[in-house]
């Protein structure tokens, strides 16, 4: 697997290879083929107020990229390098990272895997878990995300990296997003899935679209 080298600030596009060397998708790319409406939405109402939703999106960006650097640094037992943010956006990170450490205390949490990137040789993509461990004693996969809310398709993104897990022998009991408001407003929230046979369905389904269309492509 490959992965360029970049600063903190700007997180690399991964490419994930198999044993051959052959390019495979990432779980973000197979989710993100599945047209979302609400994002659709929230666009068109950025503006109609006059926002510039590239902007916009490009700032909520860098703020979720440092919160997530922290979380994973606090996690690694590694100090962290803010140098290249500017003080707001650190600012607001550091109010994510401490809703963080609010829902941490109330835990008993065992790092395995911090921001793992796997492959899966059967079904040939890759992905990036955030946190594979102990959760409370139970060996859980948790997904930081930085939004406003936790939609469907984000645990169909999840049960993408429970399969790599498994297949990577790293056997999943429960899974579970963080979602770690940028605000007050935007607050802190949690949800727990026992099961994702489901979501693996939806989620597989997509990876035979990407790789059926692939072969399209190369006729």
């Amino acid at each position: 697997m490959e992965k360029e080298k970049t600063s903190n600030k700007v997180k690399a596009h991964q490419r994930y290879k198999l044993k051959d060397g052959t390019i495979v998708p990432g779980c973000s790319t197979i989710t993100g083929l599945r047209a979302k409406p609400m994002l659709i939405k929230w666009s068109n109402n950025l503006g109609l107020a006059g926002i510039d939703s590239s902007k916009y999106v490009d700032e909520k960006a860098e703020i979720g990229t440092l919160a997530h650097y922290l979380i994973l640094q606090h996690l690694s037992k590694q100090k962290p390098d803010t140098s290249e943010y500017s003080p707001a956006v650190v600012d607001i990170a550091e109010n994510c990272f401490l809703k963080f450490l609010a829902w941490e205390q109330k835990h008993k949490i065992e790092p395995i895997l911090l921001e793992a990137e796997l492959i899966s040789e059967l079904e040939k993509f890759g992905g990036c878990v955030d946190f594979y461990g102990k959760v409370d004693g139970v060996l859980s996969l948790v997904d930081f995300k930085s939004c406003k809310n936790i939609y469907d398709d984000h645990f169909n993104q999840i049960a993408g990296y429970e399969i790599l897990l498994i297949e990577n022998n790293y056997p999943v009991d429960n899974r579970r997003i963080l979602r770690i408001g940028r605000s007050e407003d935007e607050g802190f929230e949690e949800k727990e899935k026992k099961d994702l046979s489901l979501q693996k369905i939806i989620f597989r389904s997509l990876l035979t679209i990407y790789h059926t269309e692939k072969m399209l492509k190369e006729q």
